[in-house]
């Protein structure tokens, strides 16, 4: 298991981003992408700083997670938009109440197909009235690559969300969290992001579930 890393604060992590936006890292399928749109992201009277939840995430981030990093000024995201299976427009407001993890992740991406198959096992032994997993693809044009990813796989108990546009991205790249993909938030059930980590995790190991518990239940892990 890979041990815990000095984190790197959120001022540092938009210095690297910056030099990482040149392109394509040869190999690993992980694209930084620059441009913009507007962002829809807030930073909300709402979130505020919970140091002992930051110091909670960033004891629980270890071995197969260890790379997750709190967020220093936790931020809004239930204005973030997307479409489900059926075309509906959703946001993550329609998941209030609940703890989420929110997963960005295209079909030309490795690192985020290969981390599917334990986002689906975690949804399936975690998902519930009081967490869930939120994968939103962002693969542009036609939806048949992403939906077929899900039938070629075996994706049984994720749910299929998109956002063709990748304005899903370009909201979090603005608000200096997302860097390439993939990109995963933790979000309280107050709708406040509390951990993000650029890059795969081992979604579905006992370090997972004792990172999001860390964030469903303050002061249990």
């Amino acid at each position: 298991m890979a041990e815990k890393q000095p984190g790197l604060g959120k001022s540092v992590g938009l210095a690297i981003g910056g030099a990482l936006a040149a392109g394509l890292i040869a190999g690993l399928g992980v694209l930084y992408v620059t441009g913009g749109y507007e962002s829809n992201v807030e930073v909300a009277s709402g979130c505020q700083a919970n140091e002992s939840l930051a110091s909670a995430i960033d004891e629980a981030a270890q071995g197969e997670v260890a790379a997750v990093q709190p967020v220093d000024t936790p931020f809004d995201v239930k204005a973030i938009a997307f479409k489900d299976a059926d075309g509906a427009e959703r946001s993550l407001a329609d998941f209030s109440g609940q703890t989420l993890l929110v997963n960005l992740w295209a079909t030309w991406c490795a690192p985020c197909r290969a981390e599917m198959p334990a986002l689906d096992e975690l949804q399936r032994e975690r998902g519930g009235e009081d967490f869930a997993v939120i994968p939103i693809n962002v693969d542009t044009g036609d939806e048949a690559k992403p939906k077929g990813f899900y039938e070629e796989t075996g994706l049984i108990d994720l749910p299929y969300y998109r956002d063709e546009t990748m304005g899903v991205f370009q909201n979090l790249k603005s608000q200096g969290t997302a860097f390439g993909l993939p990109v995963t938030l933790l979000v309280d059930e107050e709708g406040c992001a509390r951990a993000a980590v650029n890059g795969p995790a081992e979604w579905a190991s006992p370090d997972a579930l004792r990172l999001i518990d860390a964030v469903r239940e303050p002061g249990s892990v």
